[in-house]
């Protein structure tokens, strides 16, 4: 059949978009996977579908990684698909609420940028010291939405993100589901640097929306950076996380704020 979509970045990670507002796409893995390859697909790091509501959201959010599996939360998408829904409604809303996998999402929106508010982070553990494609390392790790270890460094762009960053998204110590992994080096009080190697898409990314949110909460964390920090991407993009410490690492009100970019819209034969 041939399939309506369109294309969106955020802050470089990129996705292919889909209305299926009428839930008439029932994509398999397979299919999914194929779209988001770079070679013979459209080429994405990920895929995410608009369809009704379940419970009490707008919306409900369906993110598949690059490797067609779905996974629960993308942050990055979620500005994307924040404002994708607004350009299927002619750009007249102001802010909009959507389910996901991981909780309810909601977005407003600030011209092409969207400020997303994301469920509450959990499982967060400091400090823990793995063996990691051969070396030790200091590992923190946090779910915000999707589990993230995070290292900190000292020079960003020498570190082995695909070694190290396969190593722990397999270790034992995240098994069975595995995690992201994310590198981070501090520029300044409040203002960090990171890289990251998604799950699903196993490969380094040029931003990845979640991981941004764990490490600005490990850099509160070890430093007691205030809210908002920034964080600058692979893609040379700085985006803001805010966030507020309710108790000893228990956080609310965390948001994601920057750009959200309509590339293309095509079609494409499946």
């Amino acid at each position: 059949m041939t399939l309506n979509f369109w294309k969106m970045n955020g802050a470089g990670n990129d996705f292919v978009m889909l209305d299926n507002r009428d839930l008439s796409l029932n994509l398999t893995g397979d299919v999914i996977a194929s779209l988001c390859d770079r070679h013979r697909g459209v080429g994405a790091d990920g895929l995410l579908a608009v369809e009704p509501a379940e419970k009490d959201g707008d919306f409900r959010m369906r993110y598949y990684n690059a490797d067609g599996g779905e996974a629960e939360m993308c942050g990055n998408g979620a500005r994307c698909f924040a404002r994708f829904i607004n350009r299927l409604h002619d750009d007249s809303l102001t802010c909009v609420k959507f389910e996901t996998m991981a909780g309810m999402i909601s977005g407003e929106f600030e011209g092409d940028q969207v400020r997303i508010n994301m469920s509450a982070p959990h499982d967060l553990k400091m400090a823990q010291e793995l063996s990691v494609a051969g070396d030790q390392l200091t590992v923190h790790s946090v779910n915000t939405g999707v589990p993230h270890a995070v290292v900190m460094v000292e020079d960003i762009d020498s570190v082995d993100v695909r070694g190290w960053g396969a190593g722990l998204r397999y270790h034992e110590a995240f098994a069975p589901k595995g995690t992201n992994a994310n590198f981070a080096k501090v520029i300044a009080p409040g203002q960090i640097s990171i890289r990251t190697y998604e799950r699903g898409v196993e490969d380094e990314t040029l931003a990845c929306g979640t991981g941004m949110v764990a490490c600005a909460l490990i850099h509160h964390e070890l430093t007691g950076a205030a809210s908002p920090v920034s964080v600058r991407v692979k893609g040379g993009d700085t985006l803001r996380i805010g966030f507020r410490e309710v108790a000893p690492h228990q956080y609310e009100e965390v948001t994601l704020f920057g750009p959200a970019d309509f590339v293309f819209q095509g079609t494409v034969n499946v």
